[in-house]
C-alpha cells in the first residue's frame, strides 16, 4: 500500500517542520507532498525551500510563493504596495533570493498524484481554482461544489486555510492536512496528514506534532524581524504565541475605525484591549473553550 505524507503551508518554520519529519520517520512514508505556501511568516524561508527541494518532495506554489515571484514586478496588484498589509514583502525578498528564488519560479501550481494501488488525488493549495480562495469547513455542499467543476479526481488535497477538514461533497472528498508552520485554530504544534492508499480510498489519519518554539523565536530576534516589519511584525509573532490569527483582524479593525491613520505602534496599543473575535471570520472561531 502507498504512504503518502501531506504538508501544507510551512511558512519557513523549520523547527516545526523538523518536528514533523521526527514524527513521520517511523511510518515508513514513500512520498511526501507539499501543498503549497513553504515560504513567508517564519523567519526560515530559504531553509525550508531548501529542505524541500533536496528531499526531492512533490511540491506546489501557494500565494506566499506568488507575493515572492511576482512582488516589484508589472504582474504585482497596487494593493501589495499597502505596507498595513503587505510589511513582510519587503523582508521575504530580502531573505529568499537567489537560485531558491528561481527554482520556485519552477514549481507547479497543481499536482495529479496517480499511484497504482489506490485512486488518483489532486492536490491543490487553496481550491482547484485559484491559491487565493479557501474552502472552509465551514461552507455548505453547494458553495464547496463550485470550486470543483472540471475535477476529476475523487480527492482533493487543499491547504491556506490552516485549518484540518475532511470533507465529503458530491462525488468527491475534500481533504486539508493544516498547517505545519502557522496553526491558527487556537491549539499549538505542527500539523499535517498521512494518507495509506487502498482500492477503496485513501485512509487518511491527521497528526498535530509539539515542538519548542524558542528557536524560531530566536531567529526572529536575530533577524532584527520587528525592527524591520513593525506592527505587522508584532502581530506575526503573536500570531505564533497564540496560535489565532492577529494580522487580519489587525486589518479588518483598522478599515473599519482608522483607515486613514498611519500603522504605528499607537494604533497597534489602541488595538491591543479589542476583541479579536469581532474581526475575526467565522471560521476561525473554533476551539474557543
Amino acid at each position: 500500500m502507498t504512504r503518502l505524507a501531506v504538508l501544507a503551508d510551512i511558512h519557513g518554520n523549520l523547527p516545526a517542520l523538523d518536528a514533523v519529519l521526527q514524527d513521520m520517520a517511523p511510518f515508513r512514508v514513500e512520498t511526501v507532498v507539499v501543498a503549497g505556501d513553504v515560504i513567508n511568516w517564519g523567519p526560515f524561508s530559504a531553509p525550508v525551500v531548501e529542505r524541500v527541494v533536496r528531499n526531492g518532495w512533490g511540491v506546489i506554489r501557494g500565494n506566499n510563493e506568488f507575493y515572492l515571484l511576482d512582488y516589484n514586478t508589472p504582474r504585482a496588484p497596487a494593493e501589495w504596495a499597502d505596507r498595513a498589509k503587505f510589511a513582510l514583502l519587503p523582508w521575504l525578498h530580502r531573505n529568499l533570493n537567489g537560485r531558491w528564488r528561481s527554482a520556485i519560479a519552477a514549481w507547479p501550481d497543481t499536482l495529479s498524484l496517480r499511484f497504482p494501488d489506490a485512486p488518483p488525488l489532486r492536490i491543490v493549495h487553496g481550491s482547484p481554482r485559484s491559491p487565493w480562495e479557501s474552502m472552509y469547513p465551514i461552507l455548505s455542499d453547494e458553495e464547496i461544489e463550485v470550486f470543483m467543476t472540471d475535477v476529476e479526481e475523487a480527492t482533493v488535497i487543499a491547504g491556506h486555510t490552516h485549518l484540518p477538514m475532511d470533507r465529503r461533497v458530491g462525488r468527491w472528498r475534500i481533504l486539508n492536512p493544516g498547517s505545519v508552520g502557522v496553526p491558527v485554530d487556537g491549539r499549538s504544534g505542527a500539523s499535517y496528514l498521512l494518507l495509506e492508499g487502498t482500492d477503496e480510498g485513501w485512509r487518511p489519519a491527521f497528526r498535530r506534532v509539539h515542538y519548542d518554539v524558542a528557536p524560531l523565536f530566536r531567529e526572529f530576534e536575530r533577524q532584527g524581524f520587528l525592527d524591520e516589519c513593525g506592527v505587522i511584525g508584532h502581530l506575526v509573532l503573536e500570531e505564533f504565541r497564540t496560535a489565532r490569527l492577529q494580522v487580519h483582524p489587525f486589518v479588518r479593525w483598522r478599515q473599519a475605525h482608522y483607515p486613514n491613520e498611519p500603522v504605528t505602534m499607537a494604533l497597534l496599543e489602541r488595538f491591543s484591549p479589542t476583541s479579536r473575535w469581532a474581526y475575526t471570520p467565522l471560521a476561525y472561531h473554533v476551539n474557543r473553550e
